[in-house]
């Protein structure tokens, strides 16, 4: 029996040596073992590190009783992240159901993916890897397969574009006054009887109260003067030229006094021979028994003479027109035109500051549009929401003045007033930014996709989501082709670097935060364009010194850390 026991232990023990020798051998020579990791240089897209690594084995390095966990980890100061899978690959003699590698070689493909986060920019790729034998295990020399994490899709500027609702204001309104001198039949005279006529009167009172209104001015006289359709046309042509006279003479009187008067042009005169278009108008609205003929006969012809020939031969709708149609139409129109001139706009900011109440609705809305001061422009809106309750523009506008801000939940506050009174696209335009300001890309993006009909600016923040979301081809077609900073961003992204170069170089402007100038010099490195990417770089430094920092450390650069240009411009 104890012979018996003896044999068992030597076995166990040829078996545990076996199992310690084959590890033992795997370990050593995990050299041999080749990787090869997609991208080489691992990116952030979409929020998202995403790797690929094919892993290589040779001929007879695979123990056919072996079992290997191979798993990724991301390593940076201060902690690491482990991929959130695990590769497990067995030798064809176990009995299990993962990835077999034959004693041949074989070979394996990891696909797998971990939420980005800032320190992981400065980081290596490892590979830990564990292998087993029955119930021994031993733990390989990590494997270092790649360096950091390349963030440029991080750049993406977000920022609110608000939609202000515009005021309606106008300095200068037209307005006019209109009185009319009525003739009789043939004549051209003015009888005393219509100088005293209630429309007359009005046009004197109209004509004293704007000659010394400091806020009106007289802008010129029209007089039209007419004859009615009936009669040869040589006697109507003269009579209305007469009645023209006549009338001329009339309102030049009542102006007489006034100083506006004196410029040239002023006074302005036209004559219709033949009415006929007065003609037609009053037909229409009147009760006419047979109007609906006389209508056509108007169609019919366009000769004066035979139109007042068929006309006539209506004998009964004739006596009508010559007593309730004709009369109105021997006339002479005068029409005084003024411009009504309100407060400039310096004399608008003065009273907003000053007492705001006396303005209308338009000039507080202006004033909030002249206002340059952010929180100044806040302070008119508001005002004007406070002074017209019911004013959707004042809410929206008070809500968009926010957002220019950064202040997004105050900015929810004021449009939840504004979309009580209407829940208009610019509203949803404005709540969408809100959104996008807090960081809920969903909400956002449902706003922008509610709209009756896309804007420039949701269009725009459509694009920024789409590029947090790594849907680079959509964002691209979302910005359009107006050049900005996200578009070129975008661009690079989806590997159009040349046309990222030319939006770039498109660019009026470029914005005092650096990020543009940035992402020129991102672009120079990807085009190995090394004048580009320095010129690039010193200008985003000059904006602001915390790029170099930023540079130092950014894979885009890896090539250039060594470069003593480079290292110029950001030590």
């Amino acid at each position: 029996m104890k012979k018996i026991r003896s044999y068992f232990i030597l076995i166990l023990a040829a078996a545990f040596l076996a199992s310690c020798s084959g590890l033992n051998k795997m370990k050593k020579d995990a050299g041999d073992i080749k990787y090869e990791v997609t991208p080489k240089v691992l990116e952030a897209h979409g929020g998202i590190v995403n790797v690929t690594i094919k892993g290589t084995f040779p001929e007879k390095y695979f123990n056919k009783k072996a079992t290997l966990t191979v798993t990724p980890v991301l390593t940076y100061a201060g902690g690491e992240t482990a991929f959130d899978k695990v590769q497990v690959l067995q030798g064809e003699k176990v009995q299990a159901n993962n990835k077999v590698i034959t004693y041949t070689g074989g070979e394996f493909t990891y696909t797998s993916a971990i939420p980005y986060k800032d320190a992981m920019k400065m980081s290596e790729l490892v590979l830990r890897t564990t292998a087993a034998i029955n119930t021994k295990s031993l733990d390989f020399e990590p494997v270092k397969l790649a360096d950091g994490v390349i963030a440029t899709s991080t750049l993406v500027e977000i920022h609110a574009q608000p939609i202000i609702m515009k005021d309606n204001y106008v300095r200068i309104v037209p307005e006019s006054k209109m009185a009319d001198i009525n003739y009789v039949i043939n004549q051209a005279n003015i009888r005393p009887s219509e100088t005293k006529a209630e429309d007359i009167k009005a046009l004197r009172d109209y004509i004293a109260t704007v000659s010394t209104d400091p806020n009106r001015q007289l802008k010129g006289t029209v007089v039209s003067s007419y004859a009615s359709p009936d009669g040869k046309f040589d006697m109507n042509e003269k009579l209305s030229g007469k009645r023209g006279t006549s009338a001329d003479k009339f309102i030049k009187d009542e102006f007489k006094k006034i100083e506006a008067a004196k410029t040239d042009g002023f006074f302005s005169s036209l004559t219709t021979p033949e009415d006929w278009e007065g003609f037609k108008t009053e037909v229409e609205n009147s009760t006419i028994q047979d109007k609906d003929l006389i209508l056509r006969v108007l169609s019919m012809y366009s000769d004066p003479d035979q139109r007042e020939k068929e006309i006539k031969n209506m004998s009964a709708a004739y006596e009508a027109l010559k007593t309730d149609i004709l009369p109105k139409l021997r006339r002479s129109k005068m029409i005084v035109n003024v411009d009504n001139i309100g407060r400039t706009d310096d004399q608008i900011l003065a009273q907003m500051r000053s007492d705001a109440k006396v303005l209308s609705l338009e000039e507080m809305l202006h004033a909030g549009a002249l206002a340059t001061d952010p929180n100044e422009k806040l302070a008119f809106y508001q005002a004007t929401a406070e002074n017209f309750p019911k004013c959707i523009r004042a809410h929206n506008n008070v809500g968009a003045t926010y957002l220019s801000l950064g202040k997004a939940d105050e900015a929810l506050a004021a449009l939840e007033k504004a979309k009580a009174i209407q829940n208009n696209d610019v509203v949803k335009n404005n709540e969408g930014f809100a959104y996008l300001l807090k960081g809920d890309m969903a909400k956002a993006e449902e706003l922008f996709n509610s709209m009756t009909a896309a804007t420039p600016e949701s269009k725009w923040g459509l694009g920024v989501i789409a590029i947090t979301k790594g849907e680079y081809d959509k964002a691209v077609n979302n910005f359009g082709s107006e050049p900005c900073f996200n578009l070129a961003l975008a661009q690079v992204l989806k590997g159009d670097v040349s046309k990222a170069k030319a939006t770039l170089d498109s660019m009026k402007e470029m914005c005092k935060c650096g990020k543009p100038s940035y992402l020129k010099g991102i672009v120079g490195a990807r085009l190995d364009d090394k004048t580009y990417m320095l010129n690039g770089l010193k200008e985003a430094v000059g904006f602001k010194a915390d790029w170099k920092a930023y540079a130092k450390t950014d894979l885009e650069f890896a090539k250039y850390f060594a470069d003593d240009a480079f290292k110029a411009v950001v030590q």
